[in-house]
């Protein structure tokens, strides 16, 4: 198999981590998703990595919460599984980097972009935590902009479910799903692709979204491809 892009920015969920407990961390599918991820970096794709830590924590879950606070929470989360990530990377016999949007030097490196693309061209899978490293967005708005910083060729968007739908595929059993779909599209009937802020980024710099779920690791793969096996969304 050829893959279809030189570098890709993979955004993966806290849940997806969590594998079928629901929350916290699965080793089972950290080492799973790794290998996968393995895989596609010998093929030569340059891959960056935005996850997402609501396994431990969302900014919304704070009700009497400042929402500042709450969201930092929320970025500290990413971290954690940032670094999770990194660990069943290096096991499976991959270099990978950390940097994190909020500076904690003991931990991870600060975000640099000329840094990033060189661990890129290196071979080096790129982990980006802590969102945009401010309150107010969300982890997909970083994947979104970290995506348009690194030049990266599209946004592989792993979730849940196999793609966009017209309606919840778990509430409704008639929900239709969509193969390809415009952004302003998204945007405008609402569909829970991305939040609206990383949407219209990906639209402002015409960076594809292809969305498909994570039930199989190898999707990623069969994404990189360029096999249709979720929804593309584009100009």
């Amino acid at each position: 198999m050829t893959p279809k892009f030189k570098r890709i920015l993979l955004k993966l969920s806290g849940e997806a981590l969590a594998g079928p407990r629901g929350f916290g961390l699965d080793e089972d599918t950290l080492a799973d998703i790794s290998q996968v991820i393995k895989k596609a970096n010998e093929m030569g794709v340059e891959i960056a990595v935005v996850v997402g830590g609501g396994n431990f924590w969302r900014g919304r879950t704070g009700k009497d919460m400042d929402r500042t606070r709450a969201d930092h929470m929320g970025m500290l989360a990413t971290v954690i599984n940032s670094l999770a990530l990194q660990s069943a990377l290096e096991s499976a016999g991959v270099q990978t980097r950390v940097q994190t949007a909020i500076e904690m030097r003991q931990i991870a490196e600060p975000y640099i972009r000329g840094k990033a693309i060189s661990h890129l061209s290196k071979n080096r899978v790129v982990i980006f935590g802590c969102g945009t490293g401010n309150p107010f967005f969300s982890t997909d708005t970083g994947a979104a902009l970290r995506a348009a910083e690194i030049d990266a060729e599209a946004i592989l968007l792993a979730k849940k479910v196999d793609g966009v739908y017209d309606s919840d595929p778990n509430l409704n059993p008639d929900a239709k799903k969509f193969d390809e779909l415009k952004y302003i599209d998204v945007l405008n009937k609402g569909l829970g692709v991305m939040d609206s802020t990383a949407t219209s980024l990906c639209m402002d710099n015409n960076i594809p979204i292809l969305v498909f779920g994570l039930d199989k690791p190898e999707n990623i793969i069969r994404v990189l491809c360029g096999e249709k096996i979720g929804t593309v969304v584009s100009n």
